[in-house]
């Protein structure tokens, strides 16, 4: 079903491979990290070059929003696992990496924002409904993918619509 959203939503262009690719990614990535609470280097160095590939084919605007968006997306992660002393998984880390250089810098951004309010929204509804517990590791890669999604077909009205009800200025 994801695949045919993505050719509704882009259509026959060169971006629909992307798509197909990252929703390929997101696939096995969920049913790794749920299953076994993993995800696996091997999975996400197969997709390295291929969106290497991709972005420098149809690169975002500017070019190096590429670069600082995967930079961005290992960083980001990189020092909440440093000062949470592991709270978040290597692996989620990495994927942040790909998914910033699918996403670029701004989108990346509010993609991570946005997956830390699903996963936070979700977790204190299954405390509240006793199906989990507050220390309780849960597999965060779900809210990671389903951000992502968002973000990469609606990122650009979300981020315009955010910007204006709080009035930043978002160029």
């Amino acid at each position: 079903m994801l695949f045919v959203y993505c050719y509704i939503i882009i259509g026959i262009q060169f971006e629909l491979f992307l798509a197909l690719a990252l929703v390929s990614m997101f696939v096995i990535v969920l049913v790794s990290d749920i299953t076994y609470m993993i995800i696996p280097n091997k999975v996400l160095l197969f997709f390295l070059p291929i969106f290497l590939v991709f972005r420098i084919i149809d690169p975002l605007t500017p070019w190096w929003d590429t670069i600082t968006g995967g930079v961005a997306g290992i960083l980001i992660p990189m020092s909440i696992i440093i000062v949470s002393k592991g709270g978040m998984g290597g692996g989620d880390m990495k994927l942040f990496g790909l998914i910033g250089i699918v996403l670029g810098f701004k989108k990346l951004c509010f993609c991570f924002f946005l997956s830390c309010v699903i996963g936070a929204i979700i977790g204190i509804f299954l405390i509240a409904l006793k199906l989990g517990r507050r220390n309780q590791p849960i597999p965060f890669a779900p809210y990671i993918i389903a951000a992502s999604l968002i973000t990469y077909f609606y990122g650009d009205s979300l981020i315009l619509w955010y910007s204006n009800f709080y009035h930043i200025p978002f160029n």
